[in-house]
């Protein structure tokens, strides 16, 4: 049994001949194993937000809901957790080329959907739904007379959006490391 995990993991015996093809060897599958990883605390991040922060400011009156939510945007634009969700996508990119480029070799077309799914699901959801939502809400008088209404509206569409850049990374955190399972 121990062999067989070794060699699933890529540090068996047998696995040195998969490993020296050059395609997906050494370096290139150690840059896979890190965006899977930063998919998965992407996908955690999302995970936090959709199960209980965004029901537990759901909880407070509106304007207070607002507000939190209006310094948690402001807040959550730091160069570290800019690094995380886009630093893994640049890096996605990248691997997403050289999954297309090598569709034949063991783990390539698992590598491609991974990264594929997460520039989709995560990046382009992030830009086309919740940035525009969060822009809309910066600017909201949080005891203005159309607070509570918007922050209805927000909560539920911006969570909704949200359940998907989830689902998305997290499936993508598993196919990329099926994918470097199998390079």
């Amino acid at each position: 049994m121990k062999t067989h995990i070794a060699t699933a993991i890529g540090t068996g015996p047998m696995s040195s001949g998969a490993m020296s093809s050059g395609t997906w060897s050494g370096g290139l599958r150690a840059v896979a194993f890190a965006v899977a990883l930063g998919c998965g605390l992407v996908a955690g991040t999302f995970f936090a937000f959709s199960t209980f922060v965004m029901p537990a400011l759901n909880r407070l009156p509106p304007a207070q809901a607002v507000a939190a939510m209006q310094s948690i945007n402001r807040l959550a634009v730091t160069p570290l957790f800019m690094l995380v969700v886009f630093g893994t996508a640049l890096a996605c990119l990248g691997l997403a080329v050289r999954a297309g480029q090598t569709l034949q070799t063991p783990g390539a077309r698992w590598i491609l959907a991974g990264c594929l799914l997460y520039l989709v699901g995560a990046i382009a959801v992030t830009v086309a739904a919740n940035v525009p939502l969060n822009n809309a809400l910066a600017v909201l008088d949080p005891h203005g007379p159309s607070a509570a209404g918007h922050w209805a509206t927000y909560v539920r569409t911006w969570t909704a959006w949200n359940h998907v850049r989830c689902v998305a990374s997290l499936a993508a955190t598993g196919l990329l490391t099926t994918g470097v399972m199998a390079a």
